[in-house]
């Protein structure tokens, strides 16, 4: 049977409500464990947050009976740890086993050696804490917070403002994205052939070394600066010999792989394969047609015909004016506040720029309290009511 926290306390175990934490500390760990001893110590506000989080469990499994499974509790902070630090569900085991006062939240004592968490365990559950979950306790943790500061008759303002979440991409040329699309391509080929026993991809990693022999030499070469038309005119067709040359080459190695996707045999196993190499070759297909338009005809390719990215192909190029950023890759976020700090809504603007936000401006409409899980640090501003961040000068 799940439970939501085991109700007798075991030796050398604290309880959660009397935690101590050094309140000097300006560490997102301590924050976050500070906003969930609140909850916890609060019986209406618990209730009704372990009343919403019941939903996780399967509607056929019978509560009443069977081996008990992670607790409700034990799945609420490891979940929003885990959205907090943006991390991977390694470290969340990590802090779980190793980390004292976070043991110590989890309801383990001192001596409580039997209480490791293993990993498979850990993503079996955290899994479970979706968006819909996290959005239905961040109206539930908004609410109390407005009872809790006294304003929640008070008429609702707000103010929004947009940031980009950067992602990790590095610096974007036709030719590098060209680059990695070809190399990807070529890698997954080689491996296709090695499981299914196709030629033609056995020197792959001596073709690779090849490429990029081809691309620095193309990467290198820059127009001229000479006032000689006759040496700007020698310069020119170097640059045009080399992306020709690395062009030509690619177009083997595409040609080649469309004879691999031909023979590949049809089955689930090797349709993932076969997705990634056509995602692949379409990548370097549009690079080897943008690299043509601009080397050779000399056209200025559109913005919104560029990618960023042939791995996150959501990458945007964002300028957004700042001193010293001239620009960010990554994608805009909108987030909205109110004037007490609580986080009451986002929106992933894809596509879109600040004119279509509320960029500055106060909203006092009422608003519904709306929270999804892509921007990690939002729920520690829901859940978090006494942060000390928003009280430091």
């Amino acid at each position: 049977m799940r439970q939501v926290l085991t109700p007798q306390l075991q030796l050398g175990e604290v309880d959660i409500g009397r935690i101590e934490f050094d309140l000097q500390s300006r560490d997102d760990i301590l924050q976050l464990l500070r906003g969930l001893q609140h909850i916890y110590a609060t019986a209406e506000l618990r209730e009704a947050v372990f009343g919403h989080l019941e939903q996780i469990i399967p509607q056929e499994v019978d509560t009443n009976t069977g081996r008990p499974g992670m607790e409700l509790w034990d799945i609420l902070v490891l979940g929003t740890l885990r959205l907090n630090l943006n991390c991977h569900y390694d470290r969340v085991m990590e802090l779980a086993n190793e980390h004292r006062t976070l043991r110590q939240m989890l309801g383990h004592g001192l001596v409580d050696e039997d209480g490791q968490y293993r990993l498979q365990t850990i993503k079996d559950n955290v899994r479970r804490f979706t968006p819909q979950v996290l959005d239905g306790i961040n109206q539930i943790v908004v609410k109390a917070g407005h009872r809790e500061l006294g304003a929640e008759e008070a008429p609702l303002a707000g103010r929004c403002d947009s940031f980009v979440v950067e992602t990790d991409v590095h610096f974007p040329t036709d030719i590098n994205l060209f680059s990695d699309a070809i190399r990807e391509v070529i890698g997954l080929c080689a491996q296709a052939a090695e499981k299914y026993g196709l030629s033609g991809w056995r020197q792959s990693k001596y073709n690779c070394r090849c490429l990029r022999r081809l691309y620095r030499r193309a990467q290198r070469l820059k127009p001229s600066r000479s006032k000689d038309e006759a040496k700007i005119e020698a310069r020119r067709g170097e640059i045009l010999a080399a992306h020709e040359a690395l062009i030509a080459r690619c177009e083997e190695f595409l040609e080649r792989a469309k004879g691999t996707l031909a023979e590949l045999p049809s089955n689930p196993l090797s349709a993932h394969t076969c997705e990634g190499i056509e995602r692949f070759m379409t990548h370097a297909e549009r690079q080897i047609d943008q690299i043509r338009r601009r080397v050779v005809e000399g056209e200025k390719i559109p913005h919104e015909e560029k990618v960023f990215s042939v791995f996150e192909e959501h990458t945007e190029w964002v300028s957004k004016g700042k001193a010293g950023v001239p620009v960010e890759l990554g994608l805009r976020v909108c987030v909205l506040e109110d004037a007490m700090g609580f986080a009451l809504h986002h929106r992933v603007m894809e596509k879109q720029n600040d004119s279509l936000a509320i960029h500055g401006t106060f909203i006092t409409e009422p608003l519904r309290f709306v929270l999804g899980s892509a921007i990690f640090r939002v729920f520690v501003q829901a859940v978090y009511i006494y942060s000390p961040r928003f009280h430091h000068a």
